[in-house]
């Protein structure tokens, strides 16, 4: 089969994450004792037992999800099972970098961790929020956000699938678009608890630091395509996935297109690699005929292997 491997982003992070693969498989555990050691402290203990509000901590956020999708990632790899695609939403994007060989596992924990503690700040320096918006085309929200400006800075952040649209901005702005989004008959407006207005020009200061630390590290080729969350086009070369790694952060993520342009590049099967399974359930309204598949654990490892053996078999994925 061809395979599209998806990684989670911010917002997946949950105490106990990627514990029961590490005591079941050494491979995995050394995963975990590599981000420990990159990391300078006991960090896998901050995964597996919390406290769950500095897990939540951006700075710590990123790099836990980040850990736990490679942990995953290589015991995918073992199986002998390789990516045709790779992509990621917004942090995840780091993450699929590494599974595509452009990006080394411990530079990405330690672009990662930055990128966390940039984004805190930006959100200390310049105060913002995010808000989903259901039910609403992405034109009708772009609307909003557009009747809003009055009230300050507000903007589409994430394209995350028919019907929900991810707002970004300043407290004001997102609240009056909000209203706005509802008033033009969206059915749920839901402020998201984040630090800050991920992807919005709200995180220039994040940007332009996180832009020094990305030219501070060696990128090479991928070994297959990565579907750039700024395009939703599949981009190969060093050169172009640094370029999209420094332009996420002010750009909306184009998950809704990047899966469709997947589907139509012949992806038959998606693989959520890491935490949760919010990738499976946005793709239901984009591929709803694809097989979709997830590894966060020994259980869904297991489970997913025995269906793609059962794939390349013939049999029903």
């Amino acid at each position: 089969m061809k395979l599209a491997f998806l990684f989670p982003g911010q917002g997946a992070q949950a105490v106990g994450m990627g514990r029961a693969l590490a005591e079941s498989h050494p491979a995995a555990r050394r995963v975990f004792e590599t981000a420990d050691r990159t990391l300078g402290f006991a960090f896998s203990a901050l995964l597996w037992n919390g406290p769950e509000d500095e897990l939540r901590k951006t700075h710590n956020a990123q790099p836990a999800l980040l850990t736990h999708s490679i942990a995953a990632l290589r015991l995918v790899e073992a199986a002998g099972i390789a990516p045709a695609w790779v992509a990621g939403h917004s942090l995840g994007e780091y993450s699929a970098c590494v599974a595509s060989g452009a990006l080394g596992f411990e530079d990405a924990l330690r672009l990662t961790r930055r990128r966390g503690e940039l984004m805190y700040q930006a959100g200390l320096d310049r105060p913002g929020t995010m808000a989903a918006i259901l039910g609403l085309s992405p034109s009708q929200v772009e609307a909003a956000c557009a009747a809003a400006a009055p009230a300050g800075t507000v903007c589409a952040a994430n394209f995350n699938a028919p019907g929900q649209v991810v707002i970004s901005g300043e407290i004001a702005a997102v609240a009056r678009a909000s209203e706005l989004a509802l008033e033009a008959g969206a059915k749920r407006a839901i402020r998201l608890e984040v630090s800050g207005a991920f992807h919005s020009p709200l995180m220039a200061g994040a940007s332009d630091g996180l832009s020094k630390a990305l030219d501070a590290v060696a990128l090479r080729d991928g070994r297959c395509p990565l579907i750039a969350n700024v395009s939703a086009r599949a981009v190969q070369k060093a050169d172009e996935i640094r370029a999209a790694l420094k332009a996420q952060l002010l750009s909306p993520v184009r998950w809704e297109e990047s899966m469709a342009n997947l589907a139509a590049l012949g992806a038959e099967g998606f693989v959520e690699i890491g935490t949760g399974r919010v990738l499976r359930g946005l793709l239901k309204g984009v591929a709803p005929e694809a097989a979709r598949h997830g590894v966060e654990d020994p259980a869904s490892l297991a489970a997913t292997l025995a269906a793609l053996a059962a794939a390349q078999a013939g049999g029903v994925a």
